[in-house]
């Protein structure tokens, strides 16, 4: 199944430049991390990556994958039912709008993202979608100044940080994946409006 999947990662026109075998295989780290989670959103899911892989693995999680471009969204839907996969949901939109619907907000067990955004973005883009109680995993590199910088918009977000834990991979040998809680609702207005977030960080 792997190797259907990044056959068609690379077949798709414009999805990914030069995709590389090892992509999936980094994905896989986050396994370990899952724990009993049987909910999981992919935010900015790109090419299905990191959700598809886990998916695979992961046969009875229910997986939606969040991607706000047209063409990517209807790769996700091709590669889910060439795949046969069950329990996966596409939703082309963009984050600052799906992070305020209901059954999409406060809904997860957990969240992802891969090359999304630096981690003041990434964690307002990312954090409505958990549930209190549930977990944000941000696959990253070298990301301790990053984390440090995003500590104010974790903390008002609703999150706490759980841990940084080095995940090397034969494709990132720096890889981490960065872990927060939630612990507490993300305030009602968040995340803002579509660009506002990157435009003007929290706490930037």
């Amino acid at each position: 199944m792997d190797e259907i999947l990044f056959n068609l990662i690379s077949a798709w026109p414009g999805l990914m430049g030069r995709p590389d075998p090892e992509l999936l295989a980094d994905c896989l780290v986050l396994i370990d991390f899952l724990g009993d989670a049987g909910t999981l959103i992919d935010v900015g899911s790109g090419g299905g990556l990191p959700g598809l892989p886990l998916k695979l693995t992961r046969p009875e999680l229910a997986v939606t994958l969040l991607e706000a471009d047209q063409g990517k969204g209807a790769f996700l839907v091709q590669a889910a039912a060439r795949l046969g996969l069950r329990g996966v949901t596409v939703v082309r939109e963009r984050a600052e709008t799906a992070g305020h619907r209901e059954g999409l907000r406060d809904s997860f067990d957990i969240a992802t993202a891969r090359a999304l955004a630096a981690m003041p973005v990434l964690v307002e883009l990312c954090l409505p979608f958990v549930r209190v109680g549930g977990r944000l995993l941000a696959m990253k590199a070298g990301a301790e100044a990053e984390v440090a910088s995003a500590a104010p918009a974790i903390e008002f977000l609703g999150g706490e940080l759980e841990s940084i834990v080095p995940t090397p991979s034969k494709l990132r040998q720096r890889g981490q994946v960065v872990i927060i809680r939630k612990v507490r609702s993300t305030p009602p207005g968040y995340p803002r409006r579509p660009g506002v977030p990157k435009r003007r960080p929290l706490g930037g």
